[in-house]
């Protein structure tokens, strides 16, 4: 597997291409993520944006039907490295899935999850890492006076965030989210909006998002997949008011029917 790093670049795919049953998902995909930026994957339904998301962190290895050929580095370093550990690659590249549910435990259980499976056992720096995660999703304030109740209870907004503050406890360098808002409504995406900017400054992050509005909002860069390639990746600003592709401007116009705009 191939070696070395880009000028800014902490995450980047080389070649990348997954197949799975003999269906290309991603072909010869090629992109590069910088620290301190917020990317956003834009493209149709089965266009293969959460499928990458799954492949930068080897959440494919879960996936038996799944065949993956080319390489993903990580400051300059395969993932696949014979040295790598999966479980490593995952704690500093972390997965907020769609609608990630909320385990059946306390609020202060659920953020210190990836704590204990990791080893932590001291009770004093567990207790403050619960606090900072919470605090950078902006939830510490209303919650810390109920750190004991059960989670399930959360409102829906705030278990999205709270599922946030759980993947942020063990310290991760990139974060990836599928559809950070989902189903929630203009008040609650606008707010989980706001945590995304603020964590950018300390993360490299990676969002996919079906609605075209929150990836101009939210984005630094935007990446379009169609259909498994990668048809255009810029600057947010000049992506969605001057897209060098037509393709691009296809989508971005309405001419290329599938997701919400």
């Amino acid at each position: 597997m191939a070696e070395g790093k880009r000028e800014g670049c902490i995450l980047e795919t080389r070649n990348l291409n997954v197949v799975f049953s003999k269906k290309q998902v991603l072909s010869n995909f090629n992109l590069a993520f910088k620290h301190g930026n917020i990317t956003t994957i834009i493209g149709p339904s089965g266009s293969g944006k959460s499928t990458l998301l799954r492949t930068l962190n080897r959440m494919t290895d879960f996936i038996p039907e799944a065949q993956v050929d080319g390489d993903v580095l990580f400051h300059g370093r395969s993932i696949w490295g014979d040295d790598v550990e999966a479980s490593e690659i995952r704690r500093k590249i972390g997965l907020v899935f769609q609608n990630s549910p909320v385990f059946r435990k306390s609020i202060f259980e659920n953020v210190a999850y990836g704590l204990r499976v990791s080893g932590w056992r001291d009770s004093g720096k567990i207790e403050h890492q619960v606090s900072e995660s919470l605090k950078k999703v902006h939830l510490w304030d209303r919650l810390k006076d109920s750190l004991d109740d059960q989670a399930f209870r959360l409102s829906r907004e705030q278990q999205q965030r709270l599922c946030l503050a759980r993947a942020l406890a063990v310290s991760p360098e990139v974060l990836l989210i599928d559809e950070p808002t989902g189903d929630l409504d203009s008040g609650a995406t606008s707010r989980i909006e706001l945590v995304l900017r603020d964590l950018r400054e300390g993360h490299t992050i990676v969002a996919v998002t079906h609605n075209l509005h929150q990836a101009a909002r939210l984005s630094d860069i935007t990446a379009f997949l169609y259909f498994g390639n990668l048809v255009e990746c810029r600057d947010a600003r000049t992506f969605f008011t001057t897209p060098e592709m037509k393709l691009t401007e296809d989508y971005l116009t309405g001419g290329i029917l599938g997701d919400e705009r």
